[in-house]
């Protein structure tokens, strides 16, 4: 494996990983407020969205009906995946231009 694919496999790993930890930590907090247990401060979560989480986050949102109406987490949530979207888009672009 020459270096660039050694980095989009790791990359690619990365993402993996993050997206499914983000997933388990939202079903987490999702359990708790069900069992009326204490839960995940909103900050943590968003953490792990900033992190690279944004799809699992998402998916964990709609599967499990966690926080879909929440504000401002809500309006949070969706400002960083935007963020992120944008931030990949500038990449893909500034690499393609190289």
């Amino acid at each position: 494996m020459n270096p660039p694919n050694i980095y989009l496999f790791g990359g690619a790993a990365y993402v993996l990983v993050i997206n499914c930890a983000t997933f388990v930590v939202f079903a987490s907090d999702k359990r708790r407020a069900v069992l009326g247990l204490r839960r995940i401060r909103e900050s943590d979560l968003l953490g792990w969205v900033m992190l690279g989480g944004s799809i699992g986050a998402l998916v964990a949102q709609q599967t499990l009906r966690h926080k879909t109406l929440k504000e401002p987490f809500r309006s949070r949530l969706i400002a960083l995946i935007t963020a992120q979207i944008l931030v990949c888009a500038a990449l893909l672009v500034f690499s393609a231009s190289r």
